[in-house]
């Protein structure tokens, strides 16, 4: 039986993909929007042994794989062609795939994870967020190059979920209505001071700044991140308020701010670690200082909190622990924060990663010679599944607000709320 055999034997003969195969084969609609190359029986290897969504990726990430259509359709469209299919139906047509003595050769030797794939580790969870470990998880992901994520984030340089105030608005002024949203929230005013927690390039730093008048020291454990962000305050004159530090947030050792921000950093803390992040960032302020949390959060806390073997832990995010809304909030509140407003923005995401793949697609050549082919396949690839989950509710963005209580137990909030949410 030949490869295109099995894929029409999962998905049916008018499944509107055009599927071809190394050994000729070919099944679905010639000329469809979509084409899946199976190029190498090397692919069937990876797909043999890490079955799933890791596999695809090993597969893909190599070129073993090839995808020539837009990727996040491709995934939408194949996520609804396999939904029907059990793990029975896969054994027993690789089963009989297996006949052929080239693909038989080629599944019996495990290949090598492509070298964007990050160690896989065993180490147990109480032991993942050291400090060394941390800063090598951020460097993984985050030290790629920061002109790669020029061309993918934009002039913002915002690697967070952003704010859409209205349909027809861009990227960038959602990015800016998302730094304006948290200003308003934290109830920013000339002379107070922020600490912006895992801020990347310092998109908010620079916000409270050059909009509020705050002096604001972010940090973030990316040196190229640090180094890119102190050069645009320093370009934008805003040297006098604006501070980015190459720096564990742990070891931060002014005290007595009036806010707190963290934006995109609580799912690289991990669960067991959030009861003494939260205790920090709350001895950090200020009475009747407020703290932001922003973060990627799933849907409940049935499942557990991260799949250390996943395609997103080994390519995207090691370490990454994702926790629901009320897990979140329950920490907040226990470490001393009176919970004030959240909100979802899991749509927001979603606008917010199709304009990154756009970005992407339009500096594709060039982001190929800046990082190599195979991390530009993991981002192609990242960016159109986390925007499928995002879309389909398997994970969501909160954005959590939080007060420390003066001594006599007052909030210093407005009785209603100042902002739009």
């Amino acid at each position: 039986m030949t490869l295109a055999k099995v894929f029409e034997e999962l998905v049916g003969p008018e499944a509107p993909v055009e599927f071809a195969a190394y050994d000729g084969s070919r099944a679905g609609v010639s000329g469809a929007g979509i084409r899946v190359d199976v190029r190498s029986p090397y692919a069937v290897s990876h797909l043999v042994h890490a079955p799933g969504s890791l596999g695809l990726a090993r597969a893909y990430v190599s070129g073993h794989l090839d995808v020539d259509g837009d990727m996040y359709e491709t995934l939408a469209t194949m996520r609804h062609l396999f939904d029907e299919v059990t793990p029975a139906d896969k054994l027993r047509l690789l089963g009989a795939v297996a006949r052929d003595p080239l693909l038989r050769a080629a599944v019996s030797r495990r290949l090598d994870p492509p070298p964007q794939e990050a160690p896989f580790s065993r180490v147990p969870s109480w032991l993942r967020h050291s400090k060394r470990r941390d800063a090598k998880a951020i460097s993984h992901h985050y030290d790629v190059s920061n002109t790669f994520y020029e061309w993918v984030l934009g002039p913002s340089m915002a690697y967070t979920c952003a704010c859409y105030p209205e349909d027809g608005a861009t990227l960038e002024e959602a990015q800016y209505f998302k730094h304006d949203l948290v200003a308003k929230k934290l109830g920013l005013e000339p002379g107070m001071r922020l600490l912006d927690v895992g801020c990347g390039w310092g998109g908010m730093v620079m916000h409270a700044a050059k909009e509020y008048g705050v002096k604001a020291l972010g940090v973030t454990l990316s040196k190229q991140q640090a180094e890119w962000a102190q050069k645009a305050i320093a370009d934008r004159g805003l040297s006098e308020l604006a501070e980015v530090r190459h720096l564990d947030y742990r070891d931060v050792a002014e005290t007595g701010f009036d806010a707190v921000s963290s934006i995109g950093l609580t799912e690289h803390i991990g669960k067991n670690n959030l009861p003494a992040y939260f205790s920090f960032l709350h001895g950090k302020l200020k009475p009747g200082g407020r703290m932001l949390n922003h973060t990627i959060t799933r849907p409940d806390n049935l499942a557990p909190s991260m799949k250390p073997g996943g395609f997103i832990n080994r390519y995207v995010f090691p370490d990454g622990e994702l926790e629901g809304p009320g897990y979140i909030q329950m920490q907040m509140n226990d470490a001393g924060f009176e919970i004030r407003h959240q909100e979802n923005l899991r749509e927001h995401y979603a606008r917010t990663l199709a304009g990154w793949c756009r970005n992407l697609e339009d500096h594709w050549d060039e982001a190929v010679k800046e990082v190599g082919e195979g991390t530009a396949r993991v981002w192609r690839v990242y960016m159109a599944g986390c925007r499928l989950g995002f879309e389909v509710n398997w994970i969501q963005l909160h954005q959590t607000l939080g007060v420390k209580l003066d001594g006599e137990g007052a909030s210093h909030m407005p009785l209603r709320p100042t902002w739009a949410s």
